[in-house]
């Protein structure tokens, strides 16, 4: 009997695996059968099925006990845990971050879908693809930096030097990416053909003085106006006419110009400065004399409708009483005509003494002429003069009065 028919002796064994225990090399039959069994109890499969045969193989040799032969069944958990988790994977490779100030435009097969705002998006991917587009950057474009976009014809034949600047922002993501292929270019051509039909509609002389801003402002409209038939998404922010000059071979001619043009406006400012200086004073001058002229005859007109109303009065009085009336109006014609002079009456009764009246320095000394005269007797009494003379006066009074002694004889 051989050493390896099923029932032999295993002591016949040529490794020397007499006993039970075996001790050679594992067997990968069986690793993997094991495995196939483990992953069939956790999922739920079914075991393997064994040959018909019982394990035995006829032939005329016989079989070996050792080979066994097995089909593993992949289970359909492992499909559906497989399909999950790259489904899972797929998902989360969708999403992505538009940052602030900044728009995404998704499109799906090729054909834009939507545009997004800031923040975390999603799209499918394999299926649809996007772009992020920076809408909050202003960005600069500057013409005339050759002769070819500097050098502009004006409506009187000449030429100028023309510099200008622009500044834009994207407002349209969508437009931006597919409309046009190059938006810089596009922009480019679009300015310089706005220039120079602007240009070409204005003269020399009011481009390169008063009218760069209006020139400036034009252009920008123009502009703004072809990119928006365009569809290009582009809106500018700022458009500046940086320089506007003759060329270079003709610059010290108009310079000389541009000084004459100079003086003439700084003269014309001188004389209109003068002007605003002159006139106002006059016109000043002239209210304050109309104004004078007004009061004067405010006050004349007043004054005569006074004294005619004052006249009226006192004829009505005189009618009344003449002869009181007419010594009042003496009375006071008098008093109005000592007043104003430094001349003093005194009727002495019964003597025709001459009195010295120190009037000058009385007037110096008083602040005004008395009024009446008994203002003018307080101020004589109480003079030193006038008392000592007054005193040598009654001397020669008495000294008259008494009789001498021829007369008493």
């Amino acid at each position: 009997m051989a050493w390896n028919e099923p029932g032999g002796p295993k002591k016949n064994d040529p490794w020397g695996n007499n006993n039970n225990n075996d001790q050679g090399p594992p067997d990968l039959d069986e690793i993997i059968k094991d495995l196939t069994d483990k992953f069939n109890k956790l999922f739920g499969g079914g075991k393997r099925s064994k040959n018909s045969n019982g394990g035995n193989s006829s032939g005329g040799d016989g079989s070996d006990k050792g080979s066994k032969e097995f089909n593993p069944q992949i289970p359909k958990a492992i499909f559906a845990i497989a399909a999950i988790i790259g489904v899972a994977l797929w998902a989360m490779s969708g999403i992505y971050t538009v940052d602030q100030g900044k728009k995404a435009v998704v499109l799906q097969f090729g054909q834009s879908l939507k545009m997004v705002d800031a923040g975390l998006q999603w799209y499918a991917p394999l299926i649809q693809t996007y772009y992020i587009v920076d809408v909050s950057a202003s960005r600069s474009l500057n013409l005339g930096g050759s002769d070819h976009e500097a050098y502009m014809l004006t409506e009187d034949e000449n030429i100028v030097d023309i510099k200008v600047a622009v500044q834009y922002k994207v407002s349209n993501a969508e437009y931006f990416l597919f409309n046009v292929r190059e938006p810089g270019l596009v922009l480019r051509q679009v300015s310089e053909s706005a220039v120079r039909e602007i240009v070409g509609k204005n003269k020399m002389d009011f481009i390169l003085t008063e009218g760069r801003s209006d020139i400036a402002s034009k252009i920008g409209l123009r502009t703004q106006e072809i990119l928006d038939r365009y569809q290009t998404g582009l809106i500018i922010t700022r458009f500046t006419l940086q320089s506007a000059k003759a060329p270079a071979q003709v610059q010290d001619a108009f310079e000389d110009v541009n000084a004459a043009r100079e003086d003439k406006e700084r003269y014309i400012n001188e004389a209109q400065a003068y002007n605003n200086d002159v006139i106002p004073k006059a016109r000043g001058f002239a209210a304050k004399q109309l104004a004078s002229a007004e009061a004067y005859k405010g006050k004349v007109t007043a004054e005569a409708e006074g004294e005619a109303s004052r006249f009226l009065s006192v004829l009505t009085e005189y009618e009344k009483a003449p002869i009181v009336t007419r010594e009042r109006l003496y009375i006071d014609a008098m008093e109005s005509v000592y007043s104003k002079t430094s001349k003093v009456m005194v009727d002495t009764k019964g003597g025709n003494n001459l009195l010295y009246l120190p009037l000058d320095k009385m007037m110096r000394s008083s602040a005004a002429v008395p009024a009446s005269m008994s203002d003018l007797s307080n101020v004589v009494n109480d003079t030193p003069d006038f008392n000592k003379q007054r005193q040598q006066q009654r001397k020669a009074e008495n000294s008259r009065a008494r009789p001498s002694i021829r007369e008493r004889r």
